[in-house]
């Protein structure tokens, strides 16, 4: 039932070229930094990744994307990242847009063992008729495009048909959690963290504070430890290091 990783790196050690990942975190809230740094020293290549957004520059998963190592994204937010953009419209990464809460839902479905379900998000647009680039060639043209999805009426409202998402890892990052993998995220962590990890075959946990079997009340886990398969404890420097996306402050 100990589930607690030495390192990083061993924790993702046995990921291999070409895998599917979800990962969580919100813009550059609740990013597993250092598992996606550990996954970046590790060489894995060619991966296809399920996240909200793809990081920034420099930062979250877009420390894989500069390297070239991840081939294909799904996701609903891609601002911020001009290499991520450079990428896609020169036909080097296969980009799949989905609404957000639709993409939330694909994950919480996916694991829960939910093949599909209706939603009315995205009726009447490509994402429903289809058409959606893809992937660019080359020259600017459409090289792949989303195709159309079966649409049906429920109680005269008109519903696109989507599926769940579930991939061979999940990578996130959480508040608490003890060695049975139970986890408590905090904030804007708790957006997609605990879907990304509810969606992973095997789902990786780095977490700030690591407590004994027991410390945590069953009151305040917000993820069981059946989804979880790893933890790894991260030093004060690594949970204290939370860059902010965007500092304003008043004049």
């Amino acid at each position: 039932m100990d589930k607690v990783s030495l390192s990083a790196a061993k924790a993702v050690a046995d990921i291999p070229d070409g895998a599917s990942l979800a990962v969580g975190g919100f813009g550059l809230s609740g990013v597993p930094e250092v598992l996606i740094r550990a996954l970046h020293k590790q060489g894995a290549a060619g991966l296809r990744v399920v996240s909200n957004n793809c990081g920034v520059d420099g930062r979250g998963l877009g420390v894989l994307l500069t390297d070239g190592r991840i081939a294909r994204v799904t996701g609903s937010y891609v601002g911020e990242n001009k290499e991520f953009a450079r990428q896609y419209l020169s036909g080097e990464l296969e980009v799949e847009l989905v609404p957000q809460g639709t993409l939330a839902e694909r994950l919480r479905a996916g694991g829960a063992g939910i093949p599909a379900f209706y939603t009315p998000a995205g009726v009447g647009t490509q994402v429903a008729k289809g058409g959606l680039p893809w992937r660019y060639a080359a020259d600017g043209a459409v090289a792949v495009a989303s195709p159309a999805k079966e649409t049906r009426d429920f109680q005269g409202r008109t519903h696109v048909l989507e599926e769940g998402i579930t991939t061979d890892f999940a990578l996130v990052r959480a508040w608490r959690g003890d060695r049975h993998g139970n986890l408590v995220f905090r904030k804007a962590a708790a957006n997609f963290n605990p879907l990304a990890a509810m969606a992973g075959r095997i789902t990786v946990a780095e977490v700030e504070q690591l407590v004994e079997p027991g410390e945590l009340s069953p009151d305040e886990v917000h993820l069981p430890g059946v989804y979880v398969q790893r933890v790894i404890e991260l030093t004060a420097a690594q949970a204290a290091d939370k860059q902010i996306e965007k500092r304003t402050v008043r004049a």
